[in-house]
């Protein structure tokens, strides 16, 4: 088994995985960050952008070959 992290993957796989992890974050923590954006006075969009690349450093990529 290879351990990888974010960093290693390749450009598409990267971008593949960002999308799903937005929709990952937006699904669970949406209104939330809707509410602290509009607090702040910040961008949502470049929030949960932000908080999408965190999600994915917790992940432990595992690839069998």
């Amino acid at each position: 088994m290879v351990y990888l992290n974010y960093n290693n993957l390749d450009a598409e796989t990267q971008q593949r995985l960002l999308s799903a992890s937005k929709e990952d974050i937006e699904s669970k923590f949406g209104e939330n960050l809707k509410a602290y954006a509009k607090a702040h006075y910040l961008d949502y969009d470049v929030l949960l952008e932000e908080e999408a690349t965190r999600n994915l450093y917790n992940y432990q990529y595992v690839f069998n070959i």
